[in-house]
């Protein structure tokens, strides 16, 4: 009986501790429109010190691409060959304007403008530069990890300046 006694005041010990480590949901961490706007810098980040291995470590499995006046491509499998010309020291820039996150915490878009700038000369030998504005759909994946869900950009004309 004595033992009962002494084990009470231990377990009603350790259960205070353990309840006052535990923080209100509205303590947790969750991630904003501010965290994407952080993983699109990474990702151009990747891209250009990496190419299309660094582009496409940042790709959703089912991930699908938008090319402009293009089909839709769904797979990372069948995106990740479309992305060689990064490989072949062509530039791919961009810079996020806005991003949004839903309610739920687990899906989000970003969007913004691009310049590719291609290898190739054009017929007076300056560079072949197109500009373009993006929309990139993010993830949440299951790891707690964000992932590209879908990406389309389309051309714009070169920006005033």
């Amino acid at each position: 009986m004595k033992k009962i006694y002494l084990a009470v005041p231990v377990l009603l010990l350790v259960a205070l501790l353990f309840l006052a480590n535990l923080k209100p949901a509205s303590a947790i961490q969750r991630d904003t429109p501010a965290t994407l706007m952080n993983l699109e810098t990474q990702f151009m980040n990747a891209a250009a010190s990496k190419g299309s291995a660094g582009y496409m470590s940042y790709y959703a499995v089912d991930a699908v691409e938008l090319p402009n006046g293009e089909d839709a491509i769904k797979g990372k499998d069948n995106i990740a060959p479309t992305m060689g010309f990064l490989d072949q020291g062509n530039k791919l820039t961009w810079k996020p304007d806005s991003s949004d996150m839903a309610a739920s915490g687990d899906l989000g878009y970003t969007y913004g403008t691009y310049v590719f700038t291609s290898k190739d000369k054009d017929k007076d030998g300056k560079p072949m530069v197109e500009y373009g504005k993006y929309v990139t759909v993010w993830k949440k994946q299951s790891d707690g990890s964000w992932k590209v869900a879908l990406d389309m950009g389309n051309a714009s004309p070169k920006p005033k300046q």
